[in-house]
């Protein structure tokens, strides 16, 4: 298939790639749009699978159903089923929501397609469970512009990507159960293998990306024996597969998760998997928001992920590839900073008693609380470092040891103007619009400093897409984390300097593993 495709791009004129003139991907041919005064071409809701519904649900994604004529590449695919989990829907373009989502969307500039451009693929967060390639924030117009083409696929989400049961295990001939929605990653990483060619990308440079959600996708595409060949790069926004003490970023036995899908099962009054199977999408996805819409993620599954990624990373058996990762702030200081029980120093020694029982005195040398404001810093804290910043360290920190490649580390600290949910530091997500340079889809009162964060932030990316390295042009100097210890901070004034707040990091280390 890719030398089929290849041979298709030495066709291609570069005046064809210019035009809206059609090109040839896996099940047909395709016509985009050219955006003109941006020097681009967008393709929308291209399909990469058969649409998994009927007899497809929750099975591995099975290869595009082929069309006949040109397909028109003008309108954002359908979003994967999804209910409202972060108190309203993710802000997504797409008019409709349904099964058959398994679509992407490219940005290229290329104006032929020998030009062998490199390749940025995002993965969108939203808890395994919201969101889509559509999402205007982390729109791909801007780092086409700079001479990358970007990828941005549909994966399925929550019951629909991720229940696993024993029938379903059986089925599969060996391959276990309930990581659909990362097998639909990997498919689309086997698309772009296949056809990026032909939109003048290089198969042969692509790094990965993804937020939250996304960045657990990233660290667990680095570890799949599936797809670690198929990735070059690597950039991680919070979040990885790491073990922490609240058990919150687990991946689960295949035994636990099967347990799962049987209760579910019979709550939904199913006695088979043919039930199951017939029960309409829209039902299905009304008795899983009844309890709040989570329990539903990735897990081990003898195929996809056949070990947990943190064995993966600690033996050196990952993707031996540069990668450019962080966190920010205050990922969960909003769960202080709104909150109007507010800790003090006694309740918060408390809490640590509850938390780490004879380690407590230890983790209040790392988290003091002296005096109120402190103590609610020193809880913002440990609420952020046990929900996703640990987990991103312990991640960088045994890449920076195992692996033989570059690794870069920030710490975005840019806070929202006029937040008060911002009021110990950078939120969850907040930096998406920056790192995309998308100020502009996203309404906020915000300053020029924003904007030369968003400046400096997106061209870091793009410099690691294309070589490998964030440095260059509008880029303070950044060094390698891995050799110096140095980390990127992300502000009005970005620079870099020594890492902080090691020692908490090392508290809650000791305490996982020992």
């Amino acid at each position: 298939m890719r030398i089929f495709v290849f041979l298709a791009a030495a066709l291609l004129t570069p005046l064809a790639l210019a035009a809206k003139d059609p090109v040839s991907v896996t099940g047909g041919a395709v016509q985009g749009t050219l955006a003109e005064d941006l020097g681009i071409r967008i393709y929308r809701g291209i399909p990469f699978a058969a649409p998994p519904v009927g007899e497809q649900r929750w099975r591995d994604p099975q290869p595009v159903t082929p069309w006949q004529g040109v397909r028109k590449a003008d309108t954002w695919g359908d979003r994967c089923m999804q209910g409202e989990m972060f108190g309203g829907p993710l802000v997504s373009r797409e008019q409709t929501m349904s099964e058959d989502c398994l679509y992407l969307n490219v940005w290229t500039p290329a104006k032929a397609a020998t030009e062998r451009l490199p390749v940025l693929m995002v993965f969108h967060g939203g808890g395994f469970a919201a969101g889509s390639g559509s999402e205007p924030r982390t729109d791909g117009e801007w780092f086409a512009q700079q001479g990358i083409v970007v990828v941005e696929p549909n994966y399925r989400l929550g019951l629909f990507g991720f229940m696993a049961h024993p029938e379903l295990t059986a089925e599969s001939q060996g391959r276990g159960s309930g990581n659909y929605g990362l097998l639909d990653q990997v498919a689309a990483l086997r698309w772009v293998q296949d056809n990026i060619a032909v939109f003048g990308g290089d198969p042969d440079n692509v790094t990965i990306n993804g937020e939250s959600a996304g960045s657990l996708s990233v660290s667990a595409l680095m570890a799949s024996p599936l797809s670690k060949h198929m990735v070059h790069k690597a950039i991680g926004q919070s979040g990885a597969f790491f073990p922490e003490p609240t058990g919150g970023i687990e991946l689960k036995p295949l035994a636990e998760k099967e347990q799962d899908g049987i209760r579910f099962a019979v709550s939904m009054g199913a006695e088979s998997l043919t039930d199951l199977r017939a029960i309409p999408a829209d039902k299905l996805l009304a008795a899983v928001m009844k309890t709040g819409g989570w329990g539903y993620g990735p897990g081990l599954d003898n195929h996809f992920m056949p070990q947990a990624v943190s064995a993966v990373f600690m033996a050196g058996q990952q993707a031996n590839i540069p990668l450019l990762a962080g966190w920010n702030s205050a990922e969960l200081g909003m769960s202080v900073a709104l909150n109007p029980n507010k800790p003090t120093p006694s309740s918060f020694n408390e809490n640590l008693q509850k938390q780490f029982g004879e380690r407590a005195p230890d983790a209040l040398a790392v988290y003091p609380a002296s005096n109120d404001e402190e103590t609610m810093q020193s809880a913002a804290d440990l609420a952020s470092d046990l929900f996703i910043s640990y987990a991103t360290w312990k991640w960088i920190e045994t890449h920076a040891k195992t692996a033989q490649a570059p690794v870069y580390r920030y710490r975005f600290d840019r806070t929202l103007p006029g937040d008060p949910a911002s009021r110990f530091g950078a939120l969850h997500a907040v930096e998406i619009e920056y790192a995309f340079n998308t100020l502009d889809s996203k309404q906020a009162e915000w300053q020029p400093a924003d904007h030369e964060v968003a400046e400096v932030m997106a061209a870091a990316f793009a410099n690691f897409v294309k070589t490998g390295d964030p440095n260059g042009p509008a880029v303070p100097a950044w060094p390698e984390f891995g050799k110096t210890r140095q980390v990127m901070y992300l502000d009005a004034a970005s620079k870099s300097a020594a890492e902080r707040h090691r020692e908490r990091y090392e508290f809650i280390d000791s305490v996982v593993w020992q």
